[in-house]
């Protein structure tokens, strides 16, 4: 990877922006629900989709509701739960994979379990997908990773596992953001852009090989264990939002 003074660049034309939230435009929070999103960013957002003609999407793992709550009044065109939800334009339909929440159901009572025998665990129910937080306790993680496991050798070979950062989430296997991000680029407005990733943890990976695969750039945000095919970095989520600034501004030049 390499950090230099374009690695985030001001000039978008034809571009499509993907940006990955937690840990790239909003620093990570010990729980999901404690996240700080500066007042100013959603607007900011806007501006640059504006500026884009629309091209801008949000890709998490979180819900299209929770980016909603956290990018409010604007509904962007989104990925949720890493692909499970698509939203193609700004305030437009959710298209959900069909998945039978029924099949999660051992799989919350044996994650459920896990979390009362480890006081600071925390089990996030995402309905069509289940979240493990470990952040709290670090030293649970062994035990999180035999209980996923043993999880998804009962569900079967339709689901499996997505590690993060002091995170497992266990979802459909056909969802990943960089199917997500296919998807998207099929759709106006974003077909027949160059694309621009933007993520921090492993979870990006997928869409960084995509991005990677038609010849955008991929940009990787802070430092982790993990290798990455980004072929940018920039060291922190501040940076990025700094770039959204900058980028907002400009479009009203």
């Amino acid at each position: 990877m390499n950090e230099i003074n374009e690695t985030l660049p001001t000039d978008l034309t034809s571009c499509a922006v993907f940006l990955d939230i937690d840990g790239t435009l909003i620093d990570i929070a010990e729980t999901p629900d404690q996240v700080i999103v500066p007042h100013h960013l959603p607007e900011q957002l806007a501006k640059v989709s504006l500026r884009l003609n629309g091209a801008l999407a949000l890709i998490s793992g979180r819900s299209i509701g929770s980016i909603d709550e956290l990018f409010a009044p604007f509904r962007f065109p989104a990925a949720g739960l890493h692909g499970t939800e698509i939203r193609t334009q700004q305030g437009g339909e959710i298209e959900c994979d069909i998945v039978d929440e029924g099949y999660l159901s051992s799989a919350r009572q044996h994650l459920e379990r896990l979390a009362k025998q480890w006081p600071g665990l925390i089990v996030e129910d995402k309905d069509v997908a289940i979240a493990v937080h470990y952040r709290r306790v670090p030293e649970a993680a062994e035990h999180v990773d035999r209980v996923v496991e043993s999880v998804l050798l009962e569900l079967g070979s339709g689901w499996t596992r997505q590690d993060g950062k002091m995170v497992v989430e266990v979802h459909p296997s056909a969802s990943n953001k960089g199917a997500a991000i296919e998807k998207l680029m099929s759709a106006v407005p974003f077909k027949g852009r160059h694309p621009i990733a933007v993520g921090d943890d492993l979870t990006d990976e997928r869409m960084f090989e995509f991005v990677n695969g038609k010849s955008g750039r991929s940009i990787k945000v802070g430092a982790s264990s993990h290798a990455s095919v980004a072929n940018f970095a920039v060291e922190s989520a501040a940076r990025v939002r700094d770039w959204i600034s900058r980028l907002a501004k400009a479009n009203l030049d």
